[in-house]
């Protein structure tokens, strides 16, 4: 069994638990959090199982990686922390561990990442003899191996578009969506995900993969935004009121252009309320949807619908990013120490998890 750590219990870290405990290779070893609160409190409550699963969470992270855990989830959020963050990572990677997280967007793609990203990670893999591994949802999975799996279905392509269409309003992330985002905000607030080059930041690493997966040269890449206001105040479960006259839709792309023309493009179509944007996308069922669309012949259209915790499809799209990162694991535990991305890291069928029995 491998011994694994999950570093946080936010959104993803409660999904990470229920993976690790789920996964039939791993066992879970130690959960570290930020929260006093949480101190002393047992895993399988902060992850909202039904059942304890004999680990007390603890914010001593000395201890914990003192212990040389084989394996870290890192959990924690990247968005508005990524110094502390990748602090925290090079840590764990140089405590000897395999870590998987989704929050260090620039280093979703190894070659293009910036080397003063890149190489402290390769320096703690060669101190320590770790690896990392950075993946998600969106960027993740949904713009790196599902396109170019169903890429290959193909006879020409024209363009292909990976569409991720949401309705926020299920959200439990209030400073992001709010503050990093934009929404409820004044039409004048300008929010730093939506700033420019920040998108590029985050999913331009998906098109560089994608590129060199399929033997293209990139001549640069582009961005648009359009925003539109609320025509009435909403008032949301998990974040309260928004206002009527601020944000309340939000659509983006980041294109990668090859040969003068678009042909890689991730859009985002996302909602505080269904009423904002009509006209703009919408999910084929549901709060929210990824979608590949393959411009060509034949055109291919593929959509993901995944929900957890309640028919909750913003907690769906949390839990698929961390069955990849977790399913990843002791694939990187048998590979050599390392820097690794999706074009890397093979997605696999999940053996050993059909109709199994947990205690």
């Amino acid at each position: 069994m491998i011994s694994t750590v999950v570093w946080g219990t936010g959104n993803v870290g409660r999904a990470a638990i229920r993976a690790v405990d789920a996964h039939p290779a791993l066992e879970l070893s130690a959960v570290v959090v930020h929260d006093p609160a949480k101190v002393g409190r047992d895993a399988g409550e902060l992850a909202g199982l039904d059942r304890g699963l004999g680990v007390a969470a603890t914010d001593d992270v000395e201890a914990v990686l003192a212990a040389r855990p084989r394996a870290v989830v890192y959990a924690a959020s990247g968005d508005i922390r990524p110094d502390e963050a990748m602090a925290d990572v090079i840590r764990a990677i140089g405590a000897g561990a395999v870590v998987v997280t989704p929050s260090l967007y620039a280093l979703y793609d190894k070659v293009g990442a910036p080397p003063e990203l890149r190489d402290p990670v390769l320096a703690a893999v060669a101190a320590g003899g770790g690896s990392l591994f950075v993946s998600g949802v969106d960027p993740g999975w949904a713009n790196d191996v599902l396109p170019l799996l169903v890429s290959g279905l193909g006879t020409t392509m024209d363009v292909i578009r990976c569409q991720e269409i949401f309705d926020y309003s299920t959200y439990d992330q209030e400073t992001s969506v709010r503050d990093l985002i934009g929404m409820g905000h004044p039409m004048a607030y300008e929010p730093l995900m939506l700033a420019e080059s920040v998108p590029t930041m985050v999913w331009g690493g998906q098109i560089r993969l994608m590129c060199r997966a399929l033997g293209v040269e990139l001549d640069e890449i582009r961005e648009t935004v359009e925003r539109r206001p609320l025509d009435a105040a909403v008032t949301t479960r998990t974040m309260g009121r928004f206002e009527a006259g601020t944000q309340g839709a939000v659509r983006f792309e980041v294109q990668g252009v090859v040969a003068g023309e678009p042909r890689i493009v991730i859009e985002h179509v996302t909602r505080i309320h269904p009423s904002c944007a009509p006209d703009w996308p919408t999910p084929p069922d549901g709060d929210g949807a990824h979608r590949v669309l393959i411009e060509g012949r034949p055109r291919i259209a593929v959509t993901v619908e995944a929900s957890d915790e309640g028919e909750n499809r913003s907690a769906g799209g949390n839990a698929t990013a961390v069955g990849r990162l977790v399913g990843a694991i002791d694939w990187l535990a048998a590979a050599e120490p390392g820097l690794y991305d999706a074009l890397d890291v093979p997605l696999r069928p999940a053996v050993g998890s059909l109709g199994r029995k947990l205690p």
